[in-house]
């Protein structure tokens, strides 16, 4: 898979290499079970037309630009993005810098500078993407900014227990540090990447932590793995008791979350380490 990091300055040089192919839009934070139905979808009409499959995606969240958002909690770096889109069989993921400039373009000119220019023949989304200036244009009026050159197909709502899976309920549900209902709606447990050194969990950037608590966890490097339990502060992951990770998980690894652990009565188990209550 090529990836390509797009912005106003290189638009152009782009345009000019692009070849036809079938898009996939959104921002794909997370690649939930929606976001993969939506490439799948897509996958499959690039196939019928034996043209490459391209995602395009956004970074920073449209949110961090629109609603001026200084915190805003990524689901995954873009590095795991881009590996797990290589994994669905995507050939060029095309990341657009969204600021300013980008935000206030009018639904024709993204249509016709970010689509049409870089070769897509048809475009796959959710049902409730939107794009342009203040998110004028919808799936719904894809086709007709594009002058019928650009054919569509919208993916309707996934839900699970009637409500849309979205990246928005699954950061909810971390934030309240649901981790056992999650793999219902990304289908699989979720994950992030780190750094283990001694009883202290590392997490990469742009993850979000479960909220703070007590939680069964899975530790794997690329030969290893450990079932274990950890406590989780507002920055950082320890193992309960002040334990130590064995050295051979020590370094980078994946943190895979099960459940969160709570007492008799229901409520969050807590345990203090050591180094917490001598703080």
């Amino acid at each position: 898979m090529k990836t390509i990091y797009l912005n106003k300055e290189n638009l152009a040089a782009y345009q000019v290499l692009a070849s036809s192919n079938v898009m996939a839009l959104g921002c794909f934070d997370g690649l939930h079970r929606g976001h993969v139905k939506v490439i799948h979808s897509a996958l499959q009409e690039a196939k019928e037309r034996n043209v490459p499959l391209s995602v395009m995606s956004f970074f920073p969240h449209p949110k961090t630009v629109i609603e001026g958002k200084t915190c805003f909690h990524y689901l995954m770096p873009q590095s795991e993005k881009e590996k797990r889109l290589c994994d669905l069989g995507v050939d060029i993921f095309y990341l657009v810098e969204f600021d300013k400039f980008f935000a206030g373009l009018s639904p024709h000119a993204f249509v016709e500078e970010y689509l049409i220019k870089l070769g897509v023949i048809h475009a796959v989304a959710g049902y409730d993407f939107s794009y342009g200036s203040r998110g004028a244009g919808n799936m719904e009026t894809l086709k007709h900014n594009s002058g019928g050159r650009i054919d569509v197909t919208t993916v309707e709502k996934v839900e699970y227990k009637g409500k849309k899976i979205s990246s928005t309920r699954i950061r909810q549900q971390l934030l309240e540090g649901n981790v056992e209902e999650l793999p219902n709606l990304i289908g699989h447990s979720y994950e992030l990447t780190g750094v283990c050194t001694g009883c202290i969990l590392t997490p990469d950037s742009n993850y979000t932590l479960p909220a703070p608590g007590h939680y069964e966890v899975v530790l794997n490097n690329k030969k290893n793995s450990l079932r274990t339990e950890v406590v989780v502060n507002e920055k950082s992951v320890m193992l309960t008791s002040n334990k130590q990770i064995p050295s051979w998980l020590e370094g980078k690894l994946t943190i895979v979350w099960n459940r969160q652990i709570k007492d008799q009565t229901g409520e969050v188990f807590y345990e203090y380490t050591r180094n917490e209550s001598s703080a």
